[in-house]
């Protein structure tokens, strides 16, 4: 019997489980809906579906770099916990190591790994460790030189920030030092023409309001905004930012110095974005009894 794409996305949607782990299913059960949903269940994989709406918001960034290639790759867990598992590390090594293979997030859950797809291999830990555990994102970064950094490192290559550069010239040296300067500095863009212009026209705005509570004249309200919108630019693009190492350079200087040229970078801080549920102790315990 064929398996329909529509059939493996209502299978999906209903119970939350990966995509192959659907359609393995529905082959399975003929295309039955009630007896794949069935099967599931007889599997582990119902339970893991029930887990998927809970929030994962811990977890670990792993970096991986070969040849002129990089990736970093955020996978999440619902506790801090997990994350320092064995099982998962060894699980969030080997999804980075498929991502080099790949060019976004979503040819990466198909992936292979080990014989199966990615997303088979999410959904089997979260049945067996018991948490909810989703791949979120992932980042590709090509160039002549690359370099990787992980901070607050829980294993090798894998951490709490996961930070890739690429430079032109000069050599892995100064391209680990840009690394560690993007991870304590987490610029928005790599110069001002990357920057995003929805961002830099609030900016504007803000400082434009700013400066006309002065009550200087409109000339000067406008030089004063052209030398603070350069601070701007100076504050949050990697290549005009002060060096870490040697704050009396910018990073574009510092490259320079070193034979470099920066070209690209990738940073990927564990739970951007993610709004977390906050629940304190005394009412989780009175919850768990009832009261």
């Amino acid at each position: 019997m064929v398996i329909t794409a529509k059939q493996v996305k209502e299978l999906r949607d209903s119970s939350g489980v990966g995509m192959m782990d659907a359609k393995k299913a529905l082959t399975e059960t003929n295309g039955d809906m009630e007896a794949a949903v069935d099967w599931l269940r007889t599997k582990g994989l119902a339970k893991a579906a029930k887990k998927s709406g809970r929030t994962a918001a811990e977890g670990l960034v792993g970096v991986a770099v070969s040849g002129g290639v990089g990736v970093a790759v955020e996978v999440n867990s619902e506790t801090d916990f997990v994350a320092k598992n064995a099982e998962f590390q060894e699980m969030v090594s080997g999804i980075t190591t498929a991502a080099l293979g790949v060019s976004d997030v979503d040819a990466l859950q198909g992936a292979d790994m080990g014989g199966k797809a990615v997303s088979e291999v999410v959904t089997d830990k979260v049945a067996t460790i018991g948490e909810n555990m989703t791949v979120r994102r992932m980042a590709r970064l090509e160039g002549d030189i690359i370099a990787s950094y992980v901070h607050n490192a829980a294993a090798p290559n894998m951490g709490q920030i996961g930070v890739l550069v690429a430079v032109k010239g000069g050599d892995e040296n100064i391209a680990k030092q840009i690394c560690m300067h993007v991870a304590a500095t987490n610029p928005a863009s790599l110069n001002e023409d990357d920057l995003d212009a929805a961002m830099i026209e609030r900016e504007k705005n803000i400082l434009t309001e700013q400066a006309r509570e002065s009550g200087k004249p409109e000339n000067i309200i406008e030089n004063m905004i052209k030398g603070r919108m350069r601070k701007f630019f100076e504050e949050v693009t990697l290549v005009n930012q002060k060096f870490v190492i040697n704050p009396d350079v910018t990073v574009a200087q510092a490259a320079k110095e070193a034979g470099a040229e920066v070209t690209g970078f990738v940073r990927l801080a564990v739970g951007e974005g993610i709004e977390k549920k906050v629940e304190d102790f005394a009412a989780e315990v009175a919850k768990t009894m009832g009261g």
